[in-house]
C-alpha cells in the first residue's frame, strides 16, 4: 500500500511548482498523482475484501492462475510458470505455494516426464475456497467501477494500457542501461 496524500495538490500549486522545477509538467503530475491515488484506494478495498476471507492477494492470484476459468477444472502448473504469469520471483511463488499447501489448498507433485520438475495442483478444497470468494470479488470490482459508463470503462482501459506500455518500455530501457553499465565496468 502506498502512503498517499488524501487531498492532492491543486492544479494551481502544480503550476507554481513548475516555475521552480522546469521538468515538472503540471498536467502529467496531476494525472500521475490521481492514478496513484485511485490505484491505492482500489488496492485498499481489495485488501479489505481479501482480509474478510482470510486470504492474501498473492495467495488469491496463485489460486486463480491454477483455476481454469472456462472448464472450472484445476490447471496444474510449474512454480516457474506461476512466477512468470504473476510477475514475481520464484522465491515469492515458493513462499505462497508453501502456505497454500499448508492450508491444503494446493499440492505439489513431480512432473510425469522429469521427476525434478514439480507441478502445483489446485485441490478440491482450493477450488471450493476460490469459488466461494469469486462472487463477492466480482461484485466488489463491479461496484468500484459502477460510476463509469461502459464507454468510459473502455476508454479507461485503453488509457491505462498506454501508461502501462510506457512503464514497460521505461523498465526495459533501465534494464538495458544497467546491462551496458555492467559490461563497461573495468576489471579489478
Amino acid at each position: 500500500m502506498l502512503l498517499m496524500l488524501k487531498d492532492l495538490p491543486r492544479y494551481e500549486c502544480l503550476l507554481e511548482a513548475a516555475r521552480r522545477f522546469p521538468d515538472l509538467d503540471p498536467t502529467a503530475c496531476e494525472a500521475y498523482l490521481n492514478l496513484l491515488r485511485a490505484g491505492d484506494e482500489a488496492e485498499r478495498r481489495r485488501e479489505s475484501f481479501f482480509n474478510e476471507h482470510h486470504i492474501t492477494a498473492g495467495r488469491f492470484t496463485v489460486l486463480m492462475l491454477l483455476y481454469d476459468k472456462i472448464a472450472g477444472e484445476p490447471l496444474p502448473q510449474t512454480p516457474a510458470d506461476l512466477a512468470e504469469k504473476a510477475g514475481v520471483t520464484r522465491a515469492t511463488i515458493t513462499g505462497l505455494v508453501d502456505t497454500l499447501e499448508r492450508d491444503q489448498l494446493v499440492t505439489r507433485e513431480p512432473g510425469s516426464g522429469d521427476r525434478r520438475m514439480m507441478l502445483v495442483h489446485l485441490t478440491t478444497k482450493g477450488r471450493e475456497t476460490l469459488e466461494a470468494i469469486l462472487p463477492g470479488h466480482f461484485r466488489h470490482m463491479a461496484e468500484l467501477m459502477e460510476p463509469l459508463t461502459d464507454a468510459e470503462r473502455r476508454t479507461l482501459v485503453r488509457l491505462l494500457n498506454k501508461v502501462a506500455g510506457k512503464a514497460d518500455s521505461m523498465a526495459e530501457e533501465t534494464r538495458c542501461h544497467a546491462a551496458a553499465a555492467r559490461v563497461s565496468l573495468p576489471s579489478p
